[in-house]
């Protein structure tokens, strides 16, 4: 028993901690951010305000974390963020394919707690930040459920809260609102500078129950339903974060104005919920009760701070080279209406860019309070820029570089704007893709990976000449066959064409306009061939020489009288494109925008979902023989401009790749990379998926030395990446991967092998 007298006052449990590196914010920026740093040796604490790790992407708000993959919806092929966040998003597929927000939580909260390094603060807020000079010293916080008050100590800290509490509170430059098109010559920026933000959402969950549910509105409820342009569109089966709109805050401070925008889109919900209840128009709605509301709104937008470099609209859309870029963004330039959910405007407007483009590691920390890292929304963009880096895939590559770059900071004991001066970013951006980091037209040269010095023999290689016929399907929407195809003339390509009619099919040789795009926006060659009725062989021969090696697109022009055959066979690196419409990311087939915002015209082409987005069963004059060993070890661990990966023939029984050094060789760490589709963008919650695991994705393999010896084996792999550390340095002159194929349908493939002494 504890008997305390009366005195004068008290003060609360003070706990002092130290570290290499303060994370405040446990988004998945902060948390992609304490992973990376933890595991190459730092000690992090990470401070996260609420009960659960995640921001927008936990159970609190249930958000999918999307980033330059669109939905699917835009022409970034395999853009799939890749590192921590592509592991989490991964293990959270095979954990939870279903969506389940709460189980997202325990996917997120499991890999932050499984680092030793770690200390995880939750229900801790940061109200004070201690300086000494321009740096910042400590920052305090509270936990309300302990009833203890933290000092944290360290020589470098993150902001990655969202609103940039610490940032704010050190006196870090920051913006809100939208610059004038004349700052940055933003064509899409307005031409007076505003204070409007992009609003807070809340989405609300409905259960069927089996039997009549009534329900009565609170009274703070919204009653005048036309109040929301948008009624008449109402859906009783739409819940979850497909309610986007539901937004609200956009003419107030999205700081401090939290908890009246809160109340407001409190009583938004349960006005729509009225009206879907009561109104008599949704009969379907009779069963349904309310499972679910949130409590705390899902942000977008506050402050952005400044850093030695400011992101525009024109880097987006040019996908301008920065030569610090630690990591790429590709969602939509996607700005909202001020007035939200009550504007007669849509309540989204998103134009897409090409392709992916670089973020540079300048916007990543702040310009003038000397130890703080930038993370998450809050970087250095404009409002324009925003629109497009705001988002939590996004958001969490940026945390990795992050955590990364506090590694080298404490390595080479310097501060982060020191580390372009001190010629560092190239050591950051090679630790990154090591890491499993793409850089868009960067390649990994790591002289520590013994790889480099073996000789490659592989059991077999693909040689893939033709695809085997399957399903027949009409030319509806058009689909376009991508080919990984060398420098040098277009080979010929045979199909069967079966047409209800006499008709003239169109097919097109197109290429991107860009290096590294998957915009076909280059047309080569047409072909209209005339169609009689029934079975047609057509062979088409492109008089044509590709200039360089990249991806090119047999293009089937939209014919509905004409069906063509598809195949259940998938390979690594080839891919089917549609040109579909995706309105949820503003896909209409074609993007259309007013001559003056300085967006490109282009069209969409975009994959469909398995089981959908089968390849085109055509044949090739000369086989694509672009699979060979030697890509395991090019320094690119996805499809870019070719496959990028040693690929085996699916007849090849027992696939094997043997590296062989001159003389044995000493190692204690082996990575190995396998293909997890990074096309497929992983929607983390609400949206259902096919499949736990990738059809691509290698799923049992060995490791033996020279004697054949068993060094490691893997059964249900399901990770795009493998590290394997050894208990005891292995030696041996040679070491061979076994590899199991997928499926019949889907012959293994291997992206990148990395062997290191240590």
């Amino acid at each position: 028993m504890i008997v305390s007298e009366s005195i004068a006052s008290r003060s609360l449990r003070q706990d002092v901690l130290s570290a290499d590196l303060v994370i405040v914010g446990g988004g998945l920026s902060g948390a992609c951010c304490a992973i990376t740093a933890a595991r190459e040796g730092l000690k992090v604490v990470l401070v996260q305000d609420r009960p659960v790790l995640g921001g927008n992407a936990s159970s609190e708000v249930r958000l999918w974390v999307l980033g330059a993959t669109s939905h699917m919806g835009n022409n970034n092929r395999w853009s799939r963020e890749g590192g921590v966040i592509d592991e989490i998003l991964v293990e959270n597929m095979y954990r939870n394919p279903e969506g389940n927000a709460v189980i997202f939580d325990t996917v997120l909260l499991d890999k932050v707690m499984s680092e030793p390094n770690i200390t995880l603060l939750l229900n801790t807020v940061v109200m004070e930040v201690t300086k000494a000079g321009d740096a910042i010293a400590s920052v305090r916080g509270f936990c309300s459920q302990n009833s203890t008050e933290y000092v944290l100590k360290a020589p470098l800290f993150c902001d990655a809260s969202g609103d940039g509490v610490v940032g704010f509170l050190a006196g870090a430059a920051f913006r809100m609102g939208a610059e004038t098109r004349e700052e940055f010559n933003e064509q899409f920026a307005p031409e007076k500078e505003y204070g409007e933000l992009l609003g807070h959402s809340l989405y609300f969950y409905s259960k069927d129950v089996g039997k009549p549910v009534s329900f009565v509105p609170p009274a703070y409820a919204l009653q005048d339903i036309t109040q929301i342009p948008r009624y008449r569109r109402f859906n009783a089966k739409e819940y979850g974060c497909n309610l986007w709109w539901v937004e609200y805050g956009g003419r107030l401070d999205t700081v401090h104005d939290t908890e009246t925008i809160k109340w407001e889109l409190w009583r938004v919900i349960y006005g729509v919920w009225n009206y879907i209840k009561n109104s008599g128009k949704f009969p379907e709605a009779r069963n349904l009760t309310l499972e679910w509301v949130g409590t705390i709104p899902g942000k977008r937008e506050s402050r952005r701070f400044e850093g030695d470099y400011i992101l525009t609209q024109q880097d987006i859309v040019e996908q301008r080279p920065q030569e610090d870029a630690v990591a790429f963004g590709g969602w939509s330039i996607d700005l909202h209406p001020a007035d939200g959910v009550f504007s007669e405007r849509p309540g989204c407007n998103q134009w897409h860019a090409k392709g992916i483009y670089d973020i540079p590691y300048r916007s990543y920390y702040s310009r003038n309070v000397k130890n703080l890292f930038l993370a998450g929304r809050i970087i250095s963009v404009s409002h324009v820029a925003f629109g497009s880096s705001r988002v939590m895939g996004t958001s969490a590559y940026g945390g990795q570089a992050v955590g990364m770059a506090a590694v080298l900071c404490k390595q080479y004991g310097v501060l982060p704007a020191e580390l372009p001066a001190k010629g560092l970013v190239p050591a950051l951006q090679q630790r990154l893709m090591a890491r499993g980091q793409h850089l868009p037209h960067r390649r990994l040269h790591d002289a520590k990976n013994l790889v480099n010095e073996a000789t490659l023999q592989a059991s077999s290689t693909l040689s893939l000449q033709a695809f085997p016929e399957g399903e027949l399907r009409p030319l509806d929407p058009a689909v376009a066959q991508m080919l990984p195809l060398p420098a040098g003339p277009m080979p010929g390509v045979s199909f069967h064409a079966y047409a209800e009619q006499p008709t003239t099919l169109e097919v097109e040789l197109r290429v991107s306009s860009k290096a590294g795009n998957y915009t076909p926006d280059v047309t080569l060659a047409a072909v209209r061939k005339e169609l009689a009725v029934g079975k047609n062989c057509v062979d088409l021969a492109f008089d044509v020489s590709l200039p360089a090696t990249a991806y090119a697109f047999v293009v089937f022009r939209k014919n509905p009288l004409v069906k063509v055959p598809f195949s259940s066979q998938r390979v690594t690196g080839v891919l089917s494109v549609f040109n579909h419409i995706n309105e949820a990311v503003s896909n209409y087939g074609k993007q259309t925008p007013p001559d003056d915002i300085g967006i490109d015209a282009f069209e969409f082409w975009c994959p469909q979902r398995r089981p959908g987005g089968q390849n085109v069963a055509l044949r090739l004059s000369q086989p694509l023989t672009c699979f060979g060993a030697e890509n395991i070890r090019n320094g690119i661990a996805r499809p870019v401009d070719a496959p990028n990966a040693w690929v085996a023939d699916s007849k090849d029984a027992n696939p094997a790749l043997t590296l062989t050094w001159d003389a044995p060789r000493t190692f204690r760490t082996v990575v190995l990379k396998f293909d997890t589709d990074f096309d497929h963008p992983m929607e983390t919650v609400l949206m259902g998926h096919p499949e736990q695991v990738m059809p691509f994705c290698v799923r049992q393999y060995t490791l033996r030395d020279e004697h054949g010896a068993v060094l490691y084996q893997r059964e249900g792999n399901y990770q795009t990446q493998n590290v394997i550390r050894f208990r005891e340095p292995v030696t041996t002159r040679s070491l061979t991967l076994t590899v199991a194929h997928p499926s019949a349908e889907v012959p293994s493939a291997v992206f990148e092998i990395l062997c290191y002494e240590d």
